[in-house]
């Protein structure tokens, strides 16, 4: 069996996350940046997982036009979904629910938010400002939570 990890990141966080959670899956895993390779055939996958860092409530555009292009694809295949943001619980929970397709969600074997960084050396002067403003600061954070990948990592290897 084969799997395929498919992401959208910004800044590299969500890389991070896609590379920590191949290191876990039992399967033969491969994985692809959307930025980099935007058509990839899901045909030769039993198991796709998408996943996608969120700014201001929404998740990367490709990521979003890729589940669409996919949807009927997808509905086939065992999904895993998840994104990388700095909220946590209720407000982590709200994100992951509303940036998905409702089909994928419904269907979804595993479904987490992986954490987030702010690493403000990469980010842009308009993504910086806000990010103090909303945040409260100004220096780099980094709240990857390695339990939710390792949760996540396991329910993928058991279907």
């Amino acid at each position: 069996m084969k799997t395929l990890i498919i992401y959208g990141t910004k800044y590299g966080c969500t890389e991070k996350c896609a590379k920590i959670l191949s290191e876990k899956l039992t399967e033969e895993v491969e994985l692809y940046n959307l930025k980099e390779v935007n058509d990839i055939d899901i045909s030769d996958y039993d198991k796709v997982i998408i996943g996608g860092s969120v700014y201001i409530g929404k998740i990367r555009k490709e990521v979003t036009k890729f589940c669409l292009r996919k949807l009927n694809e997808l509905k086939g295949k065992k999904v895993g979904l998840f994104i990388c943001c700095m909220a946590d619980g209720e407000a982590a929970e709200k994100q992951l629910n509303d940036v998905f397709p409702k089909e994928l969600m419904t269907n979804a074997i595993a479904k987490e938010n992986f954490g987030g960084e702010f690493i403000f050396n990469k980010m842009n002067f308009f993504d910086r400002f806000i990010v103090k403003k909303v945040s409260k600061t100004d220096t780099d954070q980094s709240n990857i939570h390695i339990e939710n990948i390792n949760r996540f990592a396991q329910l993928m290897n058991n279907v």
